[in-house]
């Protein structure tokens, strides 16, 4: 072990132990979380189903040279990123990621589709989570899926819906980890609608149906997730915050926050406490918007660690389910994947390092000149040392030397594709 690094570490140790923080447990409790990395950083969203152009309001821009074209090297690509990423993780995938080579539309997959990542995922040790793939397909139409006002193409979506239900089980009882299917739909109008409740009805209906089979919540865990709005659906979404909250409550499905899919004003690490209250299980997809739900990578801005903040604040991290979901074409990809899953970890952990018996005994007693005396000092305490630390001792890299192995990876594999 470096001894310089050593030596850092045990000094910001004293120095956050002067607050009664236990650094150690700190440490240990992190390589706990698992986060989930969403397969579509590494080939755009196009999926290995169809060659369909996006739609539903998924756009990536950038050309960067080396995405992911079959599953083995989207797979070999994920390992690399992993090795990169302190702890052990999960893989999100979304449906049109099945490996086969059958002919097989989105209402037809079956658990046997997705073997080779269940194999592959038990040799790494891995969770996987689960989305059907409600987007770029012909049965898209009009701007809507599941909500389609045409019985035959709703049909088609509530069968989809069914069936990845059906395979987030087999991921669950294969691999031994909770599987969280994420629903999320892209159904809305462009402009101003008439009647706003008879697609959210039909939504209601829909979602009724495709949850009337039993699954062991051992096995599979369903999340609503919702959004404000999208290209194509600008003035109206049926799945709106307000349809997937109360659905979720309802009929006691995990409710999806995505930091992208709300007003520029409003942030999910507000919400948070909102809905834990509540005992209903949480997902996160943890995004950056820049200007709307434009899936920026995430890095460790103020929102993040608000996020953060929040479930170690309020003890949530056993209930809550955290997934990246992002997509950036303008960068290495496997650069995306780490720099976005190290930032989410390092918010965790600052979260973890700090003194928050302390600060809300304080806010109790009115004490408020000491709440933000601390919350202040605390933002210059040696943090970099501990994560320094807990990076070598889970045997990744230390800092940016993670960047050469990922440049040396784009020379020898993605430049060659």
């Amino acid at each position: 072990m470096d001894n310089e690094l050593k030596r850092r570490y045990e000094a910001a140790k004293v120095i956050y132990e002067g607050l009664g923080i236990h650094v150690a447990g700190a440490m240990e409790k992190l390589a706990q979380v698992k986060i989930s990395l969403h397969c579509w950083q590494g080939d755009d969203v196009h999926g290995f189903l169809r060659n369909e152009a996006l739609s539903g309001g998924i756009s990536v821009t950038g050309n960067y040279p080396g995405a992911a074209r079959t599953p083995q090297e989207l797979r070999q690509d994920l390992v690399k990123a992993l090795s990169l990423i302190p702890g052990k993780h999960k893989v999100n995938l979304h449906a049109i990621y099945a490996d086969t080579d059958e002919k097989v539309d989105l209402d037809q997959l079956e658990p046997k589709h997705f073997k080779p990542w269940v194999e592959w995922a038990k040799e790494q040790g891995l969770g996987l989570d689960f989305n059907p793939t409600c987007f770029s397909h012909p049965n898209f139409q009009d701007g809507f899926t599941i909500s389609h006002p045409q019985t035959e193409i709703r049909n088609f979506w509530i069968r989809h819906c069914k069936i990845s239900r059906r395979i987030a089980e087999y991921f669950g009882k294969e691999l031994k980890q909770t599987c969280v299917t994420n629903f999320w739909f892209p159904d809305g109008f462009k402009d101003l609608p008439i009647d706003r409740m008879a697609p959210r009805k039909r939504m209601k209906e829909a979602l009724d149906e495709v949850f009337a089979e039993a699954i062991n919540p051992e096995y599979n865990v369903d999340a609503v997730e919702s959004k404000l709005f999208g290209i194509g659906s600008e003035s109206y979404v049926v799945g709106s915050h307000e349809f997937c909250l109360s659905y979720a409550l309802k009929n006691n499905k995990a409710v999806c926050l995505d930091a992208g899919h709300f007003h520029p004003t409003e942030t999910i690490s507000n919400k948070i406490s909102a809905i834990a209250l509540f005992d209903t299980e949480i997902l996160l997809h943890v995004s950056r918007p820049v200007r709307w739900d434009s899936d920026h990578v995430v890095i460790m801005d103020d929102e993040l660690q608000e996020i953060a903040k929040e479930l170690v604040r309020n003890h949530l991290l056993h209930k809550t389910h955290i997934g990246l979901d992002y997509f950036d074409a303008s960068v290495n990809r496997v650069a995306a994947w780490v720099i976005g899953s190290r930032n989410m970890l390092k918010a965790l952990l600052r979260a973890m390092l700090e003194p928050t018996e302390m600060l809300k005994e304080a806010e109790v007693k009115g004490d408020f000149t000491t709440r933000l005396a601390i919350l202040e000092e605390v933002k210059s305490y040696p943090f970099g040392a501990i994560w320094d630390y807990y990076c070598q001792q889970q045997g990744v890299p230390v800092r940016e030397a993670w960047l050469s192995e990922v440049k040396n990876y784009e020379k020898d594999v993605l430049l060659k594709r």
